[in-house]
């Protein structure tokens, strides 16, 4: 290969496919009821172990065949590269689903989705996990990976760590870092000051303005509150060059 020639960047299916779950805030939801499949559109957020949250109604037909049947899918994707829909990367879990009574899980979910923050107390709706079982990558057109479930196990010392540390660092940034946050946010394309860190997880956070939430990822996985300042520190020197 010659010095101006550019290298091929090497596929890393695992952490892409668990970034693009981190990321996602629309999704199909496939069940099964009476024999017959059923899709529906879904709104899922990532719970800290990379599990699958969705409020659901009560009233809805996929609530209905998840009582009877909680094996399911949920598939997620991205936008594509090209004008061909098929370059888009998406991912694929099937897992079962269950009712989910944590209020911390909800409050995350909401704080992902804060425009059905209106709704979301109505009694029809329940927040459900989907816990991953196996996956399906598609990096692009032609590019499958297929995934187990310790691919989509994230390490759970390094998940508690960060889920105990969680209220402290938002606390912490919201009320003395506004400013980095906001620029952090504007260096990513956002517009406008007010930005607020809502949720943070081993692989990144999500920040908030109105009813606008964005993804910021880690450049990599982090182990505990320390890797996170680590990491914030970094994405505001970065925001501020």
């Amino acid at each position: 290969m010659s010095s101006t020639q550019a290298a091929t960047p090497t596929p890393t299916p695992v952490p892409d496919a668990r970034a693009l779950l981190r990321a996602s805030r629309a999704g199909t939801l496939a069940t099964s009821g009476d024999g017959q499949p059923f899709a529906s559109l879904v709104t899922p957020a990532a719970a800290p172990d990379g599990s699958v949250l969705l409020l659901l109604s009560g009233l809805s037909e996929h609530t209905r065949h998840l009582r009877d049947e909680p094996r399911c899918a949920v598939m997620v994707a991205g936008e594509p590269v090209e004008a061909n829909p098929q370059t888009a990367p998406r991912l694929t879990i099937t897992g079962l689903a269950a009712p989910e009574p944590d209020p911390a899980l909800k409050a995350r979910w909401v704080a992902l989705h804060p425009y059905a923050a209106f709704y979301a107390g109505f009694g029809d709706f329940q927040l459900w996990r989907v816990a991953p079982k196996a996956g399906l990558y598609i990096g692009g057109f032609a590019s499958a990976t297929r995934l187990r479930q310790a691919d989509l196990a994230w390490d759970p010392a390094a998940v508690e760590a960060v889920a105990a540390a969680e209220a402290g660092i938002l606390a912490h940034c919201n009320d003395d870092h506004a400013d980095a946050l906001n620029r952090i946010a504007a260096a990513r394309g956002a517009d406008g000051p007010g930005w607020r860190m809502v949720a943070c997880d081993v692989d990144g956070c999500d920040l908030a303005h109105e009813e606008t939430v964005l993804r910021v990822p880690w450049s990599a996985p982090v182990t505990d509150a320390g890797g996170i300042r680590t990491e914030l520190v970094r994405l505001a020197k970065m925001a501020q060059a």
